[in-house]
């Protein structure tokens, strides 16, 4: 009993001491190094009104969670939280979102200074921390950002000189460092936009007379012209020029959000009037068409999402004829094989039938989307029902959870023993414990990691669980 405790207690401290020092590369340890990343600049603001409520740190994926945007590959491209009334700091762990492509964090009350490593954010396009507090110096390792397009810094406290090295950006469009605290000479930097105006040590307190601002496009005016239109023109084209760049900005972005959106409708639609075959039943198991489930969950509506993990997006459906459904949407369909693959790995799956075993009642399998339908569970999770019990609702009384315990129990010997093909859950925690309407353990989530690595061999090209889930010779090997 010693031994086995001392062994025990050696592989938690392994598994802290491998999550302790893995913030800097992703997986063969299945730590997702852009999570702890996105974890500590949570961690280091206040937010009010919950608006980060989703970004959990159990998660190996974060491609899931609000105001997150992620490549088709599954890195994090954008990250956008503006006007979400956040105070604190904004973290230096920034830095390590190295496929970041734009930051939008303006309107805000985030403060302290901006932090040196936004200047390793080699792809970043826009960057927006106007209307903050923000303090200090510009960093001059900003000018190693040669993609960066828009930089907006306006309305915010900073000081000291803007950096030399700003000048080395050759594609900036917009420069807008207005209405701030900042002093010295000015660089020769070549944005279209550049607004200095509103710098009191730069432009002088009784007006922007002698702001040196690059305006959006040489004027075709010939130079008599110009010396006659005054200084009144000048602040003319300085307002044209705020107006324009901030305008642009706006535009790009909205139609960057509305193409992305259409985009996605559009396909939807296409799949769901042109892949879908009509229902098809093999043995118990059913292929539903992709309007009936995109019908029943109400367009995927946020509203009956019933939660959110490692492999998708769970959403409550009623069918046609009124039955409750979970609709599971896999977010890795992108990745996934081939049509007679992906049907061979879910017939895999409704093999495994066992009272604590939660039954796939059918599929859906498109083109661009794979989906996976099971019987809804009135009850919920045992993770749900733990945290309604910190939330004063009634708590599950101790005769029942060992009922559960034990009915969980007999659902993973079934499936890693008794089943054949032998089924490895690889995610067991209490969220995948779902509980039916007389509170029996229903184990759910079990063969998806295997339906999205698509390889015949035990040994998997990425980790996929929950940290702190996860068997350690799996986190530690992929085996």
């Amino acid at each position: 009993m010693e031994r086995m405790k001392s062994v025990s207690w050696g592989w938690s401290l392994l598994v802290l001491a491998w999550l302790g020092s893995s913030s800097a590369t992703l997986s063969p340890s299945g730590i997702n190094y852009e999570v702890v990343a996105l974890m500590t600049i949570k961690a280091a603001l206040r937010d009010p009104y919950n608006v980060l409520e989703s970004w959990d740190r159990t998660s190996v994926d974060p491609c899931g969670w609000r105001m997150v945007t992620c490549t088709p590959d599954g890195s994090v491209s954008a990250l956008g939280l503006p006007s979400q009334s956040l105070h604190g700091t904004l973290s230096p762990a920034i830095g390590n979102l190295t496929n970041l492509e734009s930051v939008l964090l303006q309107n805000n009350h985030i403060s302290g200074p901006i932090p040196s490593s936004v200047g390793m954010l080699e792809k970043l396009q826009a960057l927006d921390l106007s209307n903050n507090m923000f303090s200090g110096e510009i960093p001059s390792s900003l000018g190693s950002l040669r993609e960066l397009n828009y930089l907006r810094f306006n309305n915010n406290s900073l000081s000291g000189p803007c950096p030399e090295s700003l000048s080395n950006i050759k594609g900036l469009t917009l420069l807008d460092l207005s209405y701030n605290n900042l002093s010295g000479p000015l660089p020769n930097i070549s944005a279209r936009t550049f607004i200095i105006t509103g710098n009191p040590l730069i432009c002088g307190h009784k007006g922007d007379a002698n702001c040196n601002t690059v305006l959006p496009e040489p004027l075709s005016l010939p130079p008599d012209a110009l010396k006659a239109s005054g200084i009144r023109s000048h602040r003319v084209a300085i307002a044209f020029g705020t107006s324009f760049g901030s305008a642009f900005f706006v535009i790009i972005f909205v139609g960057i959000f509305v193409r992305r959106w259409y985009k996605h409708r559009q396909q939807s639609f296409f799949d769901a009037n042109d892949h879908c075959d009509p229902e098809i039943f093999m043995g118990h198991l059913r292929r539903y068409p992709f309007k009936e489930l995109w019908a029943a969950t109400d367009h995927f509506n946020s509203r009956n999402i019933l939660g959110r993990g490692g492999f998708g997006i769970v959403y409550k459906g009623r069918l046609k004829d009124g039955t409750l459904v979970a609709v599971k949407r896999l977010k890795d369909y992108y990745t996934s094989g081939g049509e007679i693959q992906f049907q061979t790995e879910v017939e895999m799956i409704s093999l495994a039938v066992h009272r604590n075993l939660l039954r796939l009642s059918g599929f859906c399998s498109t083109e661009h989307e794979r989906l996976l339908v099971y019987p809804y569970m009135p009850n919920g999770s045992v993770a749900s029902r733990l945290r309604d019990h910190i939330h004063g609702k009634p708590a599950l009384d101790w005769s029942r959870r060992r009922r559960i315990a034990l009915g969980t129990a007999r659902g993973l010997l079934y499936l890693h023993e008794q089943c054949e093909p032998k089924i490895i859950h690889r995610d067991v925690k209490a969220a995948n414990i779902l509980l039916d309407e007389d509170f029996e353990a229903i184990v759910g989530d079990f063969g998806l990691a295997k339906l999205l690595d698509h390889k015949d061999s035990h040994v998997t090209t990425a980790v996929r669980g929950t940290v702190g889930h996860i068997a350690p010779e799996y986190l530690s090997t992929g085996n």
